[in-house]
């Protein structure tokens, strides 16, 4: 017995579990459900699980690791009321979690995965919009820190639509709950940005990944992708709902109200930035109101707009500039980087476009997005860039190339790149094209603004 009790402590040492008491029955019948939790045989680890659960409840944190997943098996395989005591049980079970192993139950993360059970059975259990809503809101309040689940999240804003189109929630507290939510993406995007940025700075040094290295990849690059399928649908849940016909009204409403609030000025200005909203006057006393109190990246930036609207570029350029000097995070920095290339790429004004797209992938290298535009300018530019045909549609190579370095980097756009590539490599000149040009291998220096030269591949 002492062998096997020596054994059990090796195996739980190594998956970080802590003994709280010592009692023979527990930790036998604990070694039972273990192994049967292990193999997926959940149905048989029930008993030996009540039964240290209940005698032992502070004995090790497996009870409630490997309980949740039992648990959840009896869910997914119950109906009527079976199905309803085993959710309030699992409810019950995270409750005794946080009491026993309160370090190991991050309080934001474990409100929000009940606030999560019981939307996904609102219909066995009863609950309505207003009680989920609430749940998630004061989840959101106990730990926003630990708030992290991109699922979580969504369920979170789309309650608020919910409520919202059936009249019990004002638009003004939709459109602040949606800059809520934003804001939290952007925090946790460039929480996992961050640390992939870590990783990929080795790809330039020549060094190969360690397995921990590799896994640590993939787990930064899965939330990543999670984040931004969120993204994507916060934005596509709030769709009309947040037009300039139903935010011009209530931000000139709410303007005194307000105009000495900076953190309000900001939201208003860049929610009517992003639906294009920036001709109304509005935007005009938004956008000064907000520089003259607080004075910041954002505000430069938006005065930036404001006078590119007005056509005086040189001076947009300015306030551009000094937006990129007053912010001091390199995250938000690349982004300012970005939305500024972008402004300039619309313009036409490849060149310089080109030059802040760069900046902002020194600044976030994970970023696939930067490559992307650069190929669609290359691409773009290919009729006016090369003095032969065949030169001209050189240029799709250096456009493909791009593409692939966001595909490389990027998570969130493998598949969009990879098929934006292979566009441009279609458009390219074929294998009996260069056969027949005989300059299989030859570097062609591709002119005007894109100053690249590229390979002909060789055949």
């Amino acid at each position: 017995m002492k062998t096997k009790i020596t054994l059990l402590a090796l195996l739980f040492v190594g998956l970080n579990l802590g003994f709280a008491q010592q009692d023979e029955e527990c930790m036998t019948k604990l070694s039972i459900f273990h192994e049967y939790t292990k193999a997926k045989n959940y149905d048989a680890a029930y008993e030996p699980w009540m039964a240290v659960r209940n005698k032992c409840p502070k004995f090790n944190n497996a009870i409630y690791v490997d309980g949740e997943k039992i648990l959840e098996h009896k869910i997914d395989n119950s109906t009527g009321a079976e199905k309803v005591a085993f959710i309030n049980d699992l409810l019950k079970m995270w409750e005794q979690r946080a009491e026993h192993f309160a370090s190991k139950t991050p309080k934001g993360e474990y409100a929000a995965k009940a606030c999560q059970l019981m939307y996904d059975n609102q219909k066995e259990l009863g609950k309505t919009k207003e009680e989920l809503y609430e749940c998630f809101d004061n989840a959101y309040k106990l730990d926003k820190e630990t708030f992290t689940n991109p699922k979580s999240i969504y369920t979170y804003f789309s309650l608020m639509v919910d409520l919202y189109d059936a009249n019990k929630k004002p638009a003004a507290e939709l459109f602040s709950k949606y800059d809520d939510i934003v804001d939290k993406i952007e925090v946790e995007v460039k929480n996992y940005s961050e640390k992939l940025n870590e990783l990929i700075e080795k790809d330039s040094t020549g060094a190969s990944y360690t397995s921990r290295e590799k896994s640590y990849k993939r787990y930064y690059e899965s939330y990543l992708k999670a984040y931004d399928q969120i993204s994507e649908s916060v934005d596509g849940k709030l769709g009309p709902r947040a037009n300039c016909e139903n935010l011009i009204p209530i931000f000139t409403r709410d303007f005194e109200a307000n105009k000495d609030n900076a953190v309000w000025l900001q939201r208003a200005a860049g929610q009517m930035s992003q639906k294009e909203c920036t001709d109304d006057p509005l935007f005009f006393k938004l956008v000064n109101a907000y520089h003259d109190l607080s004075p910041s990246a954002n505000s430069a930036y938006y005065l930036g707009l404001l006078k590119d609207k007005e056509g005086k570029t040189n001076e947009a350029i300015d306030f551009f500039e000094q937006a990129i000097s007053l912010e001091t995070d390199g995250f938000k920095k690349s982004k300012l980087y970005y939305r500024i290339a972008t402004k300039l790429k619309a313009r036409g004004s490849y060149g310089k476009a080109r030059n802040y797209y760069n900046q902002a992938l020194k600044l976030n290298p994970s970023n696939g997005r930067p490559y992307l535009a650069i190929a669609a300018m290359y691409a773009a530019s290919a009729n006016n860039c090369g003095e032969t045909t065949f030169d001209k549609r050189a240029v799709y190579w250096l456009a493909a190339d791009e593409a692939k370095k966001a595909s490389r980097v990027d998570p969130t756009l493998s598949k969009a790149a990879a098929q934006s590539a292979a566009n441009y490599e279609a458009k390219a000149p074929s294998k009996s094209d260069v056969f027949s040009s005989g300059r299989s291998g030859e570097t062609i220096s591709i002119g005007c603004w894109i100053g690249r030269s590229v390979k002909v591949p060789s055949i």
